[in-house]
This record gives structure tokens, sequence and C-alpha cells, in this order.
């Protein structure tokens, strides 16, 4: 079950705008994050939620999306993300924030997709428009935004081919391909 979520857990960047996702299930999946683990038990992330239509306008253009696809700026209206979580960090409680915002981001995702939504997990953000438009306090670190919807593209992996070419991309179809690198190449020893 878990692998199958976790296969079925990919960077979504087209989504039905039109569906909506509810201030209820992004608080259901922020519950989901605050029951990780957390280094030394501090607990340091805050989230900022997102599922009004007005607020998501602002937030969108601050956003780049698939590095690889140079001739693509972006989910097209119609297209972009129906809801938001902003993922930051509490300074007052850490200076720097280690491998929490990752765990929350992967299980955000995670209980999204059980939800039937996708996302992206996103760090390149104009952080100084972003912190304006959500009047977020200096004191935290904006780290990470997870773009969520209801996906509205397909998206496959794929075993890294010969030429160890490891880029997403899109084919003639609109096809999301991501090329995974094989297990035994990851392995570089086995004890037991």
């Amino acid at each position: 079950m878990l692998h199958e979520l976790t296969v079925r857990t990919r960077s979504y960047r087209r989504f039905h705008q039109g569906v909506p996702v509810h201030m209820e299930t992004l608080r259901n999946l922020v519950e989901l994050a605050r029951l990780t683990a957390s280094g030394a038990n501090l607990q340091p992330l805050k989230y900022v939620l997102s599922c009004d239509p007005g607020t998501n306008n602002r937030i969108f253009p601050l956003l780049r999306w698939a590095a690889y696809l140079k001739d693509w700026t972006g989910p097209a209206e119609g297209e972009q993300p129906a809801a938001y979580i902003v993922i930051l960090g509490d300074k007052t409680l850490r200076k720097e924030f280690g491998v929490d915002p990752g765990i929350a981001a992967q299980t955000i995702m995670l209980g999204a997709t059980e939800q039937g939504l996708g996302g992206c997990i996103i760090a390149s953000v104009d952080r100084t428009a972003l912190r304006d438009v959500l009047s977020i306090p200096d004191l935290y670190e904006i780290l990470l935004v997870l773009a969520l919807g209801k996906p509205s593209e397909t998206v496959v992996l794929e075993a890294v081919g010969p030429d160890g070419d490891i880029r997403y991309y899109r084919d003639a179809e609109g096809v999301h391909h991501v090329p995974k690198r094989l297990l035994a190449t990851l392995i570089l020893g086995e004890f037991g």
C-alpha cells in the first residue's frame, strides 16, 4: 500500500483549477505533518494555508515551475493550483531547519495523493514578494510552497536511459515522463 501511494505521489504541475480544495482538507494535511518526526522534537515549522482564489492568484506568479521544461512557463489559466500550503520555519525555535521541511512536505503530498489530490513541492519562490503578499513576519523563514489540486496531467516513471539523462520531459501527447535511477545504481554496499 505505501509503495503504491509513493509511486502515485508525483510532482504534478497542471490541475483542474475549478475543482476546489477546502480549508478543512488543508488543515488535515498539516495535521499529518504535525505528527511526523522533528529534529530534537523542536517542531519549528509553521504553515500558511490558502484555498482562496484571490490569494492564490497573488501567490501563483511568485513561483517558478519545471526548470527542465524550458519552453513552458507554468500552468495556464484553468490549470493552476486550487490551494497552497506555505511551509515556514520559526527562527525563534531554530536557526536552521534540517530535514524537517522535507519530512513535512512529503508527508503532506502522500496525504494529498491518498485523498485524490496531487501537488508540487516548490523551492524556487520569490520569497520577498511572497512575504509581502501573505504578511509573513520576518521571524519566519519561507522554506517551501506546496501547490495542490486535482491533477489534470499524467505523470509516468521510467528507468533512466543508457545516456544517464535524469531530466523530466513531456512527450507530444503532454504526458510527463520522470526518469528514475535504477536501485542497483543507488546501493553502494550491502552487509548481512
